[in-house]
């Protein structure tokens, strides 16, 4: 069995790596709850460096009790008044606590001046009149308060500063006992019972001063609120309870108006057990809270992860669609018509060609030799309409995928705010139209190089030249738009028949496997360049996502992190 030492420092150790994963975590996509899980994740960092580390490593150092209430309960006061002289300046201007003041004895002055607690804020020293700095807090001696416990009078909790409000809160994160302050009139206000249901939730020791309340209705107003501390899970808060009085000629509260709390105060100081109970309460509770708190962390990182993935499923659906319909385009006639198909006819002759011509192969080859020899011949046009054909395919489902993409980002969580800030992805990239005709271009020398390839043979090679290489092209290129795997003769005949005679005349050349190999391997090659093409227009998409920083692993180390913790309490 481990020993007491070694229990605490793997708690410790526990602690510290949670707090690390912690540190790195990100929330970067806007997604409904991710504001308030990263205020959560800030809180929760800040408080297992402002008080949880630092209670850790020094069991023994003195309670601090952090004084917190609305605007106006009279916290300044109420220190002034248990220390005996001005430490806090009071006033009637709000806000008056600005920056935090921490009162202690000077024999506790070495646990408060090296950032054992609080690291982020600097020290300063100084009276009541010192101007505020931001981001400190000011230490000031007193050998009226007792050694073995501080006090410090917060910001108001409610301040018209956010600043303040923000400090509020931290410092009670950073409490070994909260003195909540209120009055008569504000007890039941939502803002503070919202932070004592935080405290009680975290195991906090809370002790309640109701200020200024009028002698008549204290024994009305005290079971209101003791009933209410029940409510949220506090029934053994103390409640200590300041009658409306006048004010000392130096400002403070008279003696006997305090009386009960200054004596209590006095006791937990004075008794090293009671303030270990009560340090004990706090930091088990804060311990405690610490893996459901991670939890909630853990949840937003999924979500953060889900929603990651979800976008760039979007984006792949989007562009694989693109791709689909590129594929279909290819094979059922789409770019056999039109401008293809006039430019076709005029190439062989008139639409009645088709009509006229006889079954032998010697005369179709005739035939497509005196066209192609004709003058002027037409191939040109051809040739430009293919081009523009498949060019204008490609470019279309490109810029739907794009289009698309956006549409569904902006239905989906996270994705409104990327494309609002890179509008560009609602369209193809600027370069896209160049890519497609370089990629048309490249593809159409492609199935040059698939017709010299195959035309090895010194026969096939005087067929080819009786067409011309470009003739032969462009019937490769009319076959693989229409040629589906063991589909032949009036089967591939789409658009008035127009790639029956380019079919007719390649398998008399090549052969009618090889044209049908030919033809395969045409599609196969411009598929992978517009699957490229399309993936780099994806790849947008991934990186508008990539950008943001969304770690796929973060949920999973900060899960690790709270099992260990829970480990650790067993």
């Amino acid at each position: 069995m481990n020993s007491p030492d070694v229990e605490a420092q793997q708690l410790i150790a526990a602690v510290t790596s949670l707090r690390a994963v912690v540190e790195s975590a990100r929330l970067p996509l806007a997604i409904d709850g991710a504001a308030d899980a990263d205020v959560a994740r800030v809180a929760l960092l800040r408080q297992l460096d402002d008080y949880v580390l630092a209670r850790l490593h020094s069991l023994d150092a003195p309670l601090l009790a952090v004084v917190g209430g609305s605007t106006g309960a009279g916290k300044s006061t109420l220190v002034n008044s248990i220390v005996g002289t001005e430490v806090s300046k009071p006033g009637v201007i709000r806000p008056t606590t600005t920056s935090p003041v921490l009162v202690h004895h000077p024999d506790d002055l070495s646990w408060f001046a090296d950032r054992r607690i609080l690291p982020g804020l600097a020290r300063a020293t100084g009276g009541p009149g010192t101007p505020d700095a931001p981001g400190t807090v000011r230490l000031v001696t007193s050998r009226a308060l007792p050694a073995g416990m501080a006090l410090l009078d917060a910001p108001d909790i409610d301040s018209v500063v956010s600043a303040n409000r923000a400090m509020a809160t931290q410092l009670l994160g950073a409490a070994d006992l909260w003195l909540f302050v209120t009055t008569a009139a504000r007890y039941a206000d939502a803002v503070p019972w919202d932070l004592l249901r935080t405290a009680s939730e975290r195991g906090t020791a809370v002790a309640i001063v109701l200020d200024r309340v009028p002698p008549e209705i204290i024994d009305e107003i005290r079971p209101h609120l003791a009933a209410m501390l029940r409510d949220q899970g506090l029934p053994t808060a103390p409640i200590f309870t300041v009658p409306e009085t006048v004010l000392t000629a130096d400002g403070r509260l008279p003696t006997e108006a305090m009386a009960r709390l200054k004596a209590w105060l006095d006791a937990l100081a004075s008794d090293a057990r009671a303030r270990s109970i009560v340090v004990g309460q706090t930091l088990k509770g804060a311990l405690e809270s610490l893996a459901p708190r991670t939890d909630e962390l853990v949840e937003a990182s999924r979500a953060q992860a889900d929603a990651s993935a979800a976008l760039r499923r979007a984006a792949a659906a989007s562009f694989t669609d693109a791709r689909d319909g590129v594929k279909a385009g290819m094979t059922d006639g789409t770019l056999l018509r039109g401008e293809v198909l006039a430019r076709w006819q005029e190439f062989v002759g008139t639409g009645e060609f088709f009509r006229q011509v006889e079954s032998t192969i010697s005369r179709w080859r005739d035939k497509v030799t005196a066209a192609v020899r004709g003058g002027p011949p037409p191939a040109e046009h051809l040739g430009e309409a293919l081009h523009s054909g498949v060019a204008a395919l490609i470019r279309a489902h490109g810029q739907s995928a794009a289009a698309d993409t956006a549409r569904a980002w902006r239905r989906l969580p996270g994705g409104p705010a990327i494309l609002e800030g890179d509008p560009s992805l609602s369209q193809p990239s600027p370069e896209f139209t160049e890519r497609v005709e370089r990629l048309v271009r490249d593809w159409q020398g492609e199935i040059l190089h698939i017709v010299s390839t195959e035309g090895q043979g010194r026969r096939t090679n005087a067929r080819i030249a009786a067409y011309g290489i470009n003739g032969v092209g462009l019937f490769l290129m009319l076959v693989s738009f229409a040629h589906t795997a063991g589909l032949t003769g009036a089967e591939v005949g789409i658009a008035g028949g127009t790639s029956v005679l380019a079919q007719r005349v390649l398998e008399a050349i090549f052969g009618d496997q090889a044209v049908r190999t030919m033809a395969a391997k045409a599609r196969e090659q411009l598929t992978n360049r517009v699957e490229d093409l399309y993936a780099e227009e994806q790849a947008r998409f991934s990186a508008a996502t990539a950008r943001l920083g969304v770690d796929e692993d973060q949920a999973g180390r900060l899960a690790t992190a709270a099992a260990a913790i829970r480990e650790e309490l067993r």
